[in-house]
């Protein structure tokens, strides 16, 4: 079976007359669907709503654009100084999502919204391009195909779809699980080459609780469902943390499977992460008390965090404990003013002497914990 075909195929289906069984019942912003053309709305396929990780100024990437749906939700919500950018293979898909585009920048009131043709798991190569410059060196034998690979190592090295760290929030909706299993750590390793140093991911797709056998991933159905193409639920969690991300965890998880096919449970769920800063490390004097309520925690790095000790922390991972998934889990002290900032990666397991942070500011979620009376 020819996997990319057939998802092509029952994509194409899907753009030109609505397909129930590809989708998962999603509740999404209803405020935000208002403005919305319907057949964008009835023409969208999804298992989650990754727009809710959206703020204001966000460079947004959407892996599978699809009708559009969730670019027009994400438009609405970054504001003018944000951008969101479409990446869907299918010609039908695309056609679909920019039939609206003028309508949908004078509803939203700006013209932030852009569709481009490329493969998800090779988001340097510009499809558009390639087409276009096939149109003029058509390949007839083996030395055309040879210019061919020597083209696109040169467009995709100067001219990349998706840049380097050029991107705020990476999500998709349902169709990671569309990618070959032989392409899918390729797929996540350049989810996190785009991904901007502090960069986020919000991923929706399906999961399984088991391993799929081989012969439910030859059936043609099954995978263009978004069924045997599925990660197992271990296995995405492990995709991403090799490819480098941090604080990989599932932030949302159905409790009730979408589909059971052969007692294997299938089921959606959202996947965040956040690309680490470069940055190096400085000991400005910072400490952090992991609140509980286990015994302790270890982070990505190896930085074990006991239970109520205070423990010290770089500038850099003082920065990152204020942010999601980890605030609420930590108080972090800010450094006493006389403290002498030094560049050095704090050792794993350091103790910050409260002599240390006497006089300094405790904060909880970023603001001050301020006097008790």
């Amino acid at each position: 079976m020819n996997k990319e075909s057939a998802v092509l195929e029952r994509y194409s289906e899907g753009a030109n007359a609505r397909q129930e069984s590809l989708c998962c019942p999603v509740d999404y912003q209803t405020d935000l669907l208002k403005i919305l053309p319907e057949e964008i709305i009835e023409k969208d396929y999804g298992c989650g709503d990754p727009s809710l990780y959206v703020r204001e100024g966000d460079v947004v990437l959407d892996l599978g654009s699809g009708s559009g749906k969730i670019c027009y939700i994400a438009a609405q919500l970054v504001g003018d100084s944000g951008k969101i950018i479409g990446v869907d293979m299918n010609n039908d898909m695309l056609a679909l999502s920019r039939k609206y585009q003028i309508e949908m920048a004078e509803k939203v009131g700006n013209d932030n919204v852009h569709f481009l043709k490329g493969k998800i798991q090779d988001l340097a190569l510009d499809i558009d391009a390639m087409e276009a410059w096939l149109r003029s060196n058509p390949v007839k034998n083996a030395n055309d195909l040879a210019a061919l690979e020597e083209w696109k190592l040169k467009h995709t090295q100067e001219s990349p779809l998706i840049a380097d760290n050029s991107v705020d929030l990476v999500i998709s909706n349902c169709v990671l699980n569309l990618v070959n299993d032989q392409e899918k750590q390729q797929l996540v390793n350049e989810i996190f080459r785009v991904t901007k140093p502090g960069g986020r991911i919000a991923i929706s797709d399906i999961i399984s609780d088991e391993i799929i056998p081989g012969y439910l991933k030859k059936d043609k159905h099954l995978w263009s469902g978004c069924i045997s193409g599925a990660f197992q639920e271990l296995e995405m969690l492990q995709m991403f943390q090799k490819a480098g991300f941090i604080g990989v965890s599932y932030d949302k998880w159905s409790e009730a499977p979408w589909q059971v096919v052969e007692g294997i449970e299938f089921r959606s769920v959202t996947l965040t992460a956040i690309k680490g800063e470069q940055a190096g490390c400085f000991d400005k004097g910072h400490a952090a008390i992991y609140r509980g309520p286990f015994s302790f925690v270890v982070d990505d790095e190896g930085r074990e965090f006991p239970r109520g000790e205070r423990m010290a922390v770089s500038e850099r991972t003082f920065n990152l404990l204020s942010k999601d998934p980890y605030k609420d889990s930590f108080i972090r002290i800010n450094s006493a003013n006389q403290y002498e900032s030094r560049e050095w990666c704090v050792p794993l397991g350091t103790k910050r002497l409260a002599s240390e942070t006497k006089q300094a500011n405790y904060t909880n979620n970023g603001k001050s914990l301020g006097s008790c009376c």
